[in-house]
């Protein structure tokens, strides 16, 4: 196993890690929250309040999921284990980790953990 990120650039990382984290808590419910404020609406708007409140509630999980991630990353900082990949355990390039500094593995191992249909969230799109 090689060595992870040095200690210096932890702490940009986890400043990323830190915002990313209170832009998610910043969001959730909101979507949610908008929608039920809207009251009682006519009949013919049921189906497209049904819809938004779907799109709201897939959402919401995205950004539970972007938190979970975005947690654990944080653990691993604290834990000495962040920027190791947690299949092949040799370093996350500092590229990638600057993209999503959450990111779990490497390049070619998400590749892999993709490939073989396992529900990972890397990947997460940012918003």
């Amino acid at each position: 196993m090689k060595k992870a990120p040095a200690r210096d650039t932890n702490a940009v990382y986890r400043e990323a890690l830190i915002e990313k984290r209170d832009e998610v808590l910043a969001g959730l419910g909101v979507k949610f929250d908008t929608l039920a404020r809207m009251g009682r609406l006519a009949e013919e708007d049921a189906a497209q309040l049904t819809h938004d409140e779907y799109v709201s509630l897939h959402f919401n999980s995205l950004d539970y999921g972007q938190l979970r991630l975005v947690e654990e990353a944080l653990d691993r900082l604290a834990n000495g284990d962040y920027g190791v990949c947690m299949n092949c355990e040799e370093p996350i390039p500092a590229k990638r980790l600057k993209a999503l500094p959450w990111a779990r593995y490497c390049v070619p191992c998400q590749e892999s953990v993709l490939l073989n249909g396992e529900p990972e969230q890397d990947e997460v799109p940012a918003k």
